[in-house]
């Protein structure tokens, strides 16, 4: 089950700014990646759950992130069912992010008090959303959407959190754009951990990056 509660995790992602997200189907790799990750700062990682028997490297991370990385919160992404959500919260996933709005997911993630972020593209998705008791939404796909459409939602509904995800990189512009327009958090995958990285397996790299990624949040955030 979660170690964290729906509310930690909310808190965590608005603290930090930042949810790193990758999927690779080495496990010995993937736990490098998570640590790096864990030692460059951040409190937060998304596993896309994108191929197959991947609930098996996810349960083998968690019991990594519990044992050698105290306060490191691990949930999964990409997924597009109940049945898949209420599997990886069995393997202990503190979040689930979802592509798509299901009612489905929101009911099975409200069962037991694990924050849910649903992928959603509408302000009549994400009003749905949060009458469902979702927290932070995802916008999906960021790059399409881009920032202005987050400050049009925050007009009229300034008490929605919204993390996108898509179209946002580690540049100084780029982030600074979505948090001016009232991102509470951003997800960054390839622009942050990159396929280079992952190809030469030089998680050092990935440290300072994630090191230097949160810094710029924390600078573009003080106003």
């Amino acid at each position: 089950m979660a170690k964290y509660t729906r509310l930690e995790v909310a808190a965590a992602m608005k603290e930090t700014g930042l949810v790193p997200l990758f999927y690779h189907t080495d496990v010995s790799l993937a736990k490098k990646v998570l640590k790096a990750c864990y030692d460059g700062g951040a409190r937060l990682m998304e596993f896309t759950s994108r191929g197959d028997f991947a609930f098996e490297i996810f349960g083998e991370l968690n019991k990594y992130a519990i044992k050698e990385l105290p306060g490191m919160i691990l949930g999964v992404g990409s997924i597009t069912d109940a049945a898949a959500a209420s599997l990886y919260m069995q393997l202990g996933a503190n979040f689930i992010v979802t592509p798509v709005f299901r009612e489905d997911i929101a009911i099975a993630c409200n069962r037991r008090k694990v924050l849910w972020s649903p992928g959603c593209g509408s302000l009549t998705e994400i009003a749905r959303a949060e009458e469902l008791g979702c927290e932070i939404v995802k916008l999906f796909p960021g790059e399409i959407y881009g920032p202005q459409f987050i400050k049009g939602i925050k007009g009229p509904c300034p008490w929605t959190s919204i993390m996108p995800t898509g179209g946002v990189t580690t540049a100084k512009d780029n982030l600074k754009s979505w948090f001016d327009a009232g991102a509470t958090c951003v997800g960054i995958g390839s622009q942050l951990i990159t396929n280079e990285i992952l190809l030469s397996r030089d998680v050092d790299v990935l440290e300072i990056q994630v090191r230097k990624t949160l810094a710029t949040i924390k600078e573009v955030r003080q106003k």
